[in-house]
C-alpha cells in the first residue's frame, strides 16, 4: 500500500511538473488571448530582409500583367490597366477564352528548369534571411499538395508540390519559411470568368468558367470540375456553398501549417481571410508555434496596423516614421509574376535605398524577385540581387540584428506621398492611401539629396548610412552636441568597406561635420560606425 502511495506522488509531481515546463501544452488559446501576449519574434526583428516567390500559373503567360487569370477574360479591363494585354495575348497563344480558359493556362506551365536547391541557395547569397513562397493567388489554384482542392501544382501543370520542394530547400538553407496567401478574393475577382465578349464575331458566347464537368470528357482536364476552381456561375452560388467554400479554405490553410511546418503567413489583405476561418487558422499556427517552442515564434503579416498579433505589412511603400512595432514593406522589381510588359520599378540602388530606410524605422523589406515561368531567376534581377548580397557581406553589421536609433535619419530629401492608380495593387489598400502602401521609391525617383542619411544601432555603436553620398563635407544637424537627441561626444568614425581610411570630423554644437572622403567602397550607400554617440 505504501508502494502504491509512493507511485502515486511521484506520478503526481511529474503531471505538475510537466505542467509547469508547458502551461499551454493542454489548452489551445484563443485569438484574443494569443493577440493579448503575442510579441514579435526576435528572428523577424534581427532577419530585415526576405525575399518573396511570387511565382505560379500566371507567371506562363508573358504579357498581360499581375492579374492575367482575370483580366484574360476582360475585352475591356476598365481602370484595371495593367491588365490591357492579357485578353489580346490568351486569343492569340491560347485561345479563345470560351473554349480556352485559365484552366488551360495551368496546363501550360510546367516549371521544367525548377531546382529550388539552386534558388533557394541564390536567395540566401542575396542577404535574406527569410524565403515566402506563394500558396495560392486570388486564381484559387494550390501552389502545394492540397487534400481539399484538386486544382493543385500536384495533380496539374508542374506536376510537382512546389510549396513542399521549396520549403524542404529553405530549411535546408537554414532560412526561415513562409507562405503567401491571396485565395480569399477570388469570388469576386474570378467573376469575369462568366462573362463573354460584348463585341466582335463571338459576341455572347459564354467564357469556360460556365463549362461543367462533363466538357472535360475526352480532354486534359477530364474527371475535374470547373466550378471548383472558377467557383459556381453567380446565380447559382447560396449562402451555404459559399459558406462551404470558406471552410474549404480553412481546411486547406490548416493544412499549409501541419503539413510544411511553416514558420510564417503572408496574407494579402486587412482582415483575416473569411472571419472566423481566418481566426481558425491564425489560431492555429500560433497555437502549434506557443506548444513547440514555449513562446509564438511564428509570424502573420497583413495590411491592418491595429492587431497586435498581426504585423503590418506596407504595400510597395515604407512607413514614413519610426515605429515602436515591427512592421515590413512588400515591393516587386516589375509585376509580380514575370511580364514582359512592365516596367523595371527597381534596381540595385533602389532596393538597397529601401532596405535601409525600412530597418532604420523598425521595419524589414520582403522583395519579391521573379521567377521564369520555367522556375529560373530572371537573369536581371539575379544581378541586382547579387550585387545586394556583395552590399550586405560589406555593411551587414548596419542592417541585420540591429535596431532603431532614437530618431530614423537627418536630410533634406521631401518623402514621397502615395500615389493613385499604381497597377497590381489591392484596391482597398489604393483607397487608404495615408502615407505608407504605394509611396516606394523607384528608378525614376530624384535622387536622394547628398545629406539624406538613415541611423540604426548595435549595443553601443551608431551606424549613420549616407543613402546618396558625395565627397566633401556633410553636415548632419541630429549629432550636434546640442542638438535635441542628446548624442555623447563622438570617439571615433570608421567607414565600413575601409576601416583603415581615416575619416576626418568635428563634433560642434549644433552639428557633425564629417568629411566624406573621395573613394567609396562601392557606388552604393556608404555606411559610417561612429563610437561615442550611444552611451
Amino acid at each position: 500500500m505504501k508502494r502504491i502511495s509512493i507511485l502515486i506522488l511521484i506520478t503526481l509531481s511529474f503531471l505538475s511538473f510537466a505542467q509547469k515546463k508547458n502551461p499551454n501544452k493542454q489548452k489551445n488559446l484563443s485569438w484574443e488571448e494569443l493577440n493579448e501576449m503575442y510579441e514579435c519574434p526576435e528572428w523577424f526583428k534581427d532577419a530585415k530582409l526576405g525575399i518573396f516567390s511570387h511565382w505560379g500559373p500566371q507567371s506562363k503567360p508573358e504579357y498581360g500583367g499581375g492579374w492575367y487569370a482575370r483580366h484574360m477574360y476582360m475585352q475591356d479591363v476598365g481602370r484595371e490597366e495593367w491588365g490591357r494585354n492579357a485578353y489580346k495575348y490568351q486569343c492569340e497563344n491560347y485561345g479563345h477564352p470560351s473554349e480556352k480558359g485559365f484552366k488551360d493556362v495551368i496546363h501550360s506551365w510546367k516549371a521544367e528548369h525548377l531546382d529550388t536547391d539552386d534558388v533557394i541557395k541564390s536567395f540566401k547569397a542575396f542577404g535574406a534571411k527569410y524565403v515566402v513562397i506563394m500558396a495560392n493567388h486570388h486564381d484559387h489554384f494550390d501552389n502545394f499538395d492540397s487534400s481539399h482542392h484538386p486544382w493543385n501544382s500536384v495533380n496539374m501543370g508542374p506536376k510537382r508540390d512546389i510549396v513542399g520542394e521549396f520549403g524542404k530547400s529553405i530549411r535546408k538553407q537554414g532560412l526561415k519559411f513562409g507562405v503567401s496567401v491571396h485565395d480569399d478574393r477570388f469570388l469576386h475577382w474570378f467573376k469575369p470568368a462568366f462573362g463573354a465578349d460584348k463585341t466582335g464575331p463571338l459576341k455572347g458566347v459564354p467564357y469556360d468558367g460556365h463549362m461543367t464537368k462533363e466538357d472535360g470528357k475526352g480532354k486534359w482536364w477530364e474527371g475535374y470540375d470547373p466550378a471548383d476552381l472558377y467557383g459556381l456561375p453567380p446565380g447559382k452560388r447560396t449562402d451555404e456553398w459559399v459558406e462551404g467554400v470558406k471552410k474549404n479554405w480553412a481546411d486547406r490553410h490548416l493544412e499549409l501549417v501541419d503539413k510544411y511546418n511553416i514558420d510564417m503567413f503572408w496574407f494579402d489583405g486587412y482582415d483575416l481571410p473569411y472571419g472566423k476561418y481566418g481566426d481558425q487558422v491564425a489560431t492555429h499556427l500560433y497555437n502549434k508555434s506557443l506548444k513547440e517552442n514555449g513562446k509564438i515564434e511564428a509570424v502573420i503579416t497583413g495590411k491592418d496596423r491595429n492587431t497586435k498579433a498581426i504585423i503590418q505589412d506596407v504595400e510597395r511603400g515604407v512607413a514614413e516614421e519610426l515605429r515602436e512595432t515591427t512592421w515590413q514593406g512588400t515591393m516587386t522589381f516589375t509585376a509580380w509574376f514575370y511580364k514582359l510588359d512592365r516596367s523595371y520599378k527597381h534596381n540595385t540602388r533602389t532596393v538597397l535605398e529601401s532596405l535601409v530606410d525600412a530597418v532604420s524605422k523598425n521595419g524589414n523589406l520582403l522583395m519579391s524577385v521573379e521567377l521564369y515561368p520555367d522556375g529560373r531567376i530572371v537573369k536581371e534581377q539575379k544581378e541586382y540581387m547579387q550585387k545586394v548580397g556583395e552590399w550586405l557581406k560589406v555593411n551587414g553589421k548596419a542592417i541585420y540584428g540591429s535596431r532603431p536609433w532614437k530618431i530614423y535619419g537627418d536630410g533634406s530629401t521631401v518623402p514621397l506621398s502615395a500615389k493613385e492608380m499604381v497597377g497590381e495593387a489591392d484596391l482597398d489598400a489604393k483607397k487608404e492611401n495615408k502615407g505608407a502602401h504605394f509611396n516606394e521609391r523607384t528608378v525614376d525617383s530624384e535622387p536622394y539629396s547628398p545629406d539624406e542619411v538613415r541611423y540604426t544601432s548595435q549595443g553601443n555603436i551608431l551606424y549613420m548610412t549616407v543613402l546618396n553620398p558625395s565627397p566633401g563635407i556633410l553636415k548632419v544637424p541630429s549629432l550636434g552636441l546640442k542638438a535635441s537627441t542628446r548624442p555623447g561626444k563622438i570617439e571615433s568614425v570608421k567607414m565600413l568597406g575601409n576601416s583603415r581610411k581615416k575619416i576626418e570630423f568635428q563634433q560642434k554644437d549644433m552639428e557633425l561635420e564629417l568629411n566624406i572622403p573621395v573613394e567609396f567602397p562601392s557606388e552604393y550607400p556608404v555606411v559610417f560606425k561612429i563610437e561615442g554617440v550611444i552611451k
